[in-house]
């Protein structure tokens, strides 16, 4: 393979080598299911989404593991705080992730397992640690001995004396730098049996053993969000690494979905849920707008940079269409040359979206031109770019399952009529005539292309306002 990938901990852009030839193992640190989705948290499915439709794309068997974090501190605050039970909260919370993944295209993981389903391999990760060395238990919790880690912090870059976990103080823990592996029972709250007494597993201990379980001590690629570099990863190497794993071979992280410049989170109360930017775009332009940056780039969010991304998808979607219609199927072709070079450079989607352009600015000439077979064979190239990306138009995943055959052709009809009243006016040089039934149209959603053969239409993105 040619692929080259940057290296959290590295640092540096790493030439990708599976570690079973013709094969690829990737860990993602699913979502925490405290509450609803947002963009932020989409980000990282989608653009590792790319990543393993790249992987597979390039001819390798892809594992793609995605866990959920379903037992943890915010999510017991949170259904305390609203009166329901822990696990129905999480469940709830789950379920709201798994549809905004299915509405954005993103593939099923491989597995999906959950922390509180794998109790027994972390009581037995736990107790590894602790027969060598690397944990302690203290009145019926389990910490990690930082000290005992010589590699402690060569992920983020922390040093040991400016170490904070993050977490409250916990009862017999020696170093206030140590992390818990086991917390000991507190009166209502879950407990599973361990020898150390009832309790339930720290956030770290959790992907460590689930990543262990279904992809063995040593995988390929452990992806996540920027903001788990530290604690979250830089744990999990040490207690998978001290365990005796060979753990992560490459480590990748995805940049923020901020706003005014301040990542999105709930607690700035800049939270754009699914539900609500699906009702001023598509799902797949919001995918389109959520992939379209490096995914290690931080994306500012607006509502003017979400519009014209979905413009510039619809142009392209536009392209594909017209080549459709006028040429019957259009069978999957291959991707560009430069498109390929620009994914295998640590998936450069900037640069791989410039070759999607091109061909689409290629094929619309040549349709212009009445070069059919030229334009499919454009509109083939695309699709198969798109493809990569997740976002093909005549993929059936983006197209419900409701028929609206019969409300099409009535639109046909009823758009037909106010093209042939432009015409007429601009025979007759009647420029306000014309000019009010574009904008009437644009303003419904309706997108006019003037071509050699005529006016074509497509549906875009309503501006309301500029009827008169």
């Amino acid at each position: 393979m040619t692929l080259r990938l940057f290296d959290t901990e590295k640092r540096t852009l790493r030439d990708f080598t599976p570690l079973v030839p013709g094969h690829a193992s990737v860990y993602l640190c699913g979502a925490t299911v405290q509450g609803l989705p947002h963009i932020g948290h989409v980000r990282s499915g989608v653009a590792f989404d790319i990543l393993r439709r790249w992987l597979a794309a390039s001819g390798l068997d892809v594992a793609f593991i995605r866990n959920v974090t379903d037992i943890e501190d915010k999510i017991l605050t949170k259904a305390a705080a609203a009166g329901r039970p822990w696990w129905e909260w999480a469940a709830t919370h789950e379920r709201a992730f798994d549809q905004a993944y299915r509405q954005l295209g993103v593939l099923p993981p491989s597995a999906e397992p959950r922390a509180t389903g794998h109790i027994t391999q972390m009581v037995d990760l736990m107790q590894r640690l602790i027969d060598r060395g690397h944990a302690y238990a203290s009145e019926g919790n389990v910490y990690f001995d930082v000290r005992s880690y010589p590699d402690y912090g060569d992920l983020s870059g922390h040093r040991l004396e400016d170490v904070h976990q993050g977490e409250s103080a916990g009862l017999g823990k020696r170093d206030p730098r140590d992390f818990t592996l086991w917390k000991a029972a507190k009166p209502g709250e879950p407990t599973w049996p361990s020898p150390w007494g009832p309790g339930r597993p720290g956030w770290h201990l959790e992907c460590s053993a689930m990543a262990e379980f279904y992809l063995g001590p040593e995988f390929d690629i452990h992806c996540g969000g920027m903001d788990l570099v530290f604690p979250h990863h830089e744990n999990e190497i040490a207690q998978s690494k001290a365990a005796g794993h060979g753990f992560a071979r490459y480590w990748l992280h995805n940049g923020w979905v901020t706003m005014g410049g301040e990542k999105m989170s709930k607690s700035l109360g800049n939270v754009l849920s699914i539900p609500n930017v699906l009702k001023s775009v598509r799902p797949v332009e919001l995918r389109f707008y959520l992939g379209s940056a490096h995914y290690r780039s931080m994306l500012e969010y607006s509502d003017k940079a979400l519009a014209d991304a979905a413009q510039s998808y619809q142009r392209i979607e536009a392209f594909v269409q017209r080549v459709a219609e006028r040429g019957g199927d259009i069978p999957m072709g291959k991707w560009t040359d430069g498109f390929a070079a620009a994914l295998d450079d640590d998936l450069g989607v900037p640069k791989a979206l410039a070759e999607i352009h091109h061909g689409v600015h290629e094929g619309n000439r040549a349709l212009d031109a009445g070069v059919l077979e030229t334009a499919r064979e454009h509109a083939g190239q695309v699709r198969a770019m798109l493809d990569v990306l997740g976002v093909d138009p005549l993929d059936p995943h983006w197209h419900t399952a409701a028929d609206h055959s019969r409300a099409d052709a009535a639109l046909d009809v009823l758009v037909g009529a106010e093209l042939e009243r432009r015409q007429q006016a601009r025979a007759a040089k009647d420029w306000a005539t014309a000019d009010a039934v574009r904008d009437r149209l644009q303003a419904a959603g309706i997108e006019v292309t003037d071509t050699p053969n005529g006016a074509e239409w497509s549906l875009g993105t309503p501006t309301p306002g500029k009827a008169g």
